[in-house]
C-alpha cells in the first residue's frame, strides 16, 4: 500500500518559513488545498516534490509567494498569477502563466502549447522548447507588460492576435538558423514585438508582420531582460549576443483584420 502522502514538517531559512510538501499521488484539489493552507500559515516558500501533471498549481497567487516545483506540473500552471514567483525543476504542460497579471514563472525544461495565452504582465522565461500559439493575444495593460524568453525553439503560430508585450525566441543549441520557429507566426498580431535569434524563411510569417533588424534601443530593452535570463540558466549574455544576430517581427498594423467588419 502506498504510504499517505504528508506535509513535511516546515524549517525557517532566514526570515522565510519553509514547507514542503510531497504531492506523489495526491489529486490535483487536494495538492492545491495544501498550497493555500500552507499560505495561510505563514510560509512563503513552498517546495512540491514529485509532481506528476496535477493541474491549476499556483493559479492567481500574489506577491510574497515563492513555489518550487520538482517534477512534471499539469495544464494550467499560475494562471492569472498575480505576483508570486514560480520555478519549475522539469517541464511543463500546457497552458503556463494563462492570463497571467504579474509575477514570474521559471521552467528549467520545456514548456507545452498556449503558453503565456492573454498574458497581461510579468515573465516567463523557459529553457528549452516550447509547443503551438504561444504568447496568442498577449497584450500589454495599463502598467503591466508581459515578456516571455524561450531559450530553444517554438511551433507554429507564435505571437498569434498577439496586442502587446515581448516574445523572444533564442534557438540556443541550435545548429541551424532555421526551424527557430513554425509557420504562421504572427498571424493576426497587431501589437506587441518578437524578436529572433537567427534567420527566418518569410514564407513563414502571418500576412500581419513585417521584419526588420533591431534598433540600438530595441537592444538596450531586450538586455536586462536578456540579462535575468542568462543568469537564471547560467547562460553567457555575452555568446547569446554575438553568436547570432536578432530579427526583430512587428506588426504593420493596429486592425489587420479591420475591414472584415466595417460596412
Amino acid at each position: 500500500m502506498r504510504k499517505k502522502p504528508q506535509i513535511i514538517i516546515p524549517k525557517v531559512e532566514g526570515k522565510q518559513k519553509m514547507i514542503r510538501i510531497d504531492a506523489d499521488g495526491l489529486y490535483y484539489k487536494l495538492l492545491n488545498r495544501k498550497i493555500q493552507k500552507a499560505i495561510r500559515e505563514g510560509y512563503r516558500k513552498i517546495i512540491l516534490d514529485n509532481v506528476y501533471g496535477q493541474r491549476y498549481i499556483g493559479d492567481s497567487l500574489g506577491e510574497g509567494v515563492q513555489i518550487v516545483i520538482n517534477g512534471t506540473p499539469g495544464n494550467d500552471l499560475a494562471a492569472f498569477c498575480d505576483g508570486a514567483s514560480i520555478s519549475v525543476n522539469g517541464n511543463a504542460q500546457d497552458g503556463v502563466g494563462n492570463t497571467m497579471n504579474s509575477g514570474e514563472i521559471i521552467i528549467y525544461g520545456s514548456a507545452g502549447d498556449i503558453l503565456g495565452y492573454s498574458m497581461r504582465g510579468g515573465r516567463i522565461f523557459v529553457r528549452k522548447d516550447v509547443g503551438y500559439r504561444v504568447g496568442i493575444h498577449m497584450k500589454a495593460y495599463k502598467g503591466m507588460f508581459p515578456v516571455v524568453i524561450v531559450g530553444g525553439s517554438a511551433r507554429d503560430f507564435l505571437g498569434e492576435y498577439m496586442a502587446g508585450g515581448l516574445l523572444v525566441v533564442l534557438g540556443v543549441g541550435l545548429k541551424s538558423r532555421f526551424n527557430i520557429v513554425g509557420d504562421f507566426v504572427g498571424t493576426g498580431m497587431h501589437g506587441g514585438s518578437i524578436f529572433i535569434r537567427g534567420e527566418i524563411d518569410e514564407r513563414c510569417l502571418g500576412k500581419e508582420v513585417k521584419v526588420t533588424s533591431p534598433t540600438t534601443e530595441d537592444l538596450d530593452f531586450l538586455i536586462p531582460h536578456l540579462s535575468d535570463f542568462c543568469r537564471y540558466f547560467n547562460l553567457s549574455l555575452e555568446e547569446i549576443l554575438k553568436e547570432r544576430p536578432f530579427l526583430k517581427l512587428y506588426p504593420y498594423t493596429h486592425r489587420p483584420y479591420g475591414k472584415l467588419y466595417a460596412y
